[in-house]
């Protein structure tokens, strides 16, 4: 297909094809004369997968780069892709001024969490970090709260993980896939808890409206 029809099939501008053409982010096109080439379901494919993850996922395309190169490196098993993943998802966070006590305490909690749980978590997993930033904000804010407020949140991720993975066939051919499933389930499951939220709020709030 030309890229004019490149663009129609996938929604993305040509400026922008062109664009990530350039940039590698799309391989070459088989050439057809100057200035000229055709592209393939590959194309399609791929043009797809980046749109996933900088529309959806809001990912910058350094991030996009470093997914698209992770799924095409055949040496990294799949849980590397994944502990790469969430790298992208979940960058380290900012150090707040007179945070590192706090910090720490998080992270024990964290490590408790992992352990209670029995979950395989490499200590220097970036989701352990990021929860830790996360928790360390919620007692700032709120000094009465406590990591036992999380067990029924953490049951849950488990339940939910769980199904996720066995889903998956023993060893996915389209590592890119699999990678833009997870991604777009993560998003899936925070725009449900948000309509429940939505939901909830409305009628413990007196607010609720009809459809």
């Amino acid at each position: 297909m030309r890229i004019s029809d490149l663009s129609r099939r996938s929604g993305v501008p040509v400026a922008t094809i062109k664009f990530y053409l350039r940039e590698h982010l799309l391989p070459p096109g088989e050439r057809t004369g100057h200035n000229q080439a055709v592209y393939g379901d590959a194309h399609l494919h791929r043009l797809q997968l980046i749109r996933v993850f900088t529309t959806i996922g809001q990912l910058d395309l350094t991030s996009v780069r470093r997914l698209l190169a992770t799924v095409e490196d055949d040496r990294l098993p799949l849980t590397g892709i994944y502990d790469i993943l969430n790298q992208v998802l979940a960058p380290a966070a900012e150090p707040v001024a007179g945070e590192s006590p706090a910090l720490a305490e998080a992270l024990a909690d964290v490590d408790r969490l992992v352990r209670a749980e029995g979950w395989q978590v490499r200590p220097d997993a970036a989701t352990r970090a990021h929860l830790a930033t996360v928790l360390s904000a919620m007692r700032r804010l709120a000094g009465d709260w406590t990591p036992d407020s999380l067990d029924e949140y953490v049951k849950a991720a488990d339940r939910l993980v769980r199904r996720e993975v066995d889903e998956l066939p023993p060893d996915p051919s389209d590592r890119a896939a699999a990678v833009a499933h997870s991604l777009l389930l993560g998003e899936a499951y925070a725009a449900i808890r948000r309509l429940a939220q939505e939901h909830h709020v409305s009628r413990r709030f007196g607010e609720g409206r009809a459809l």
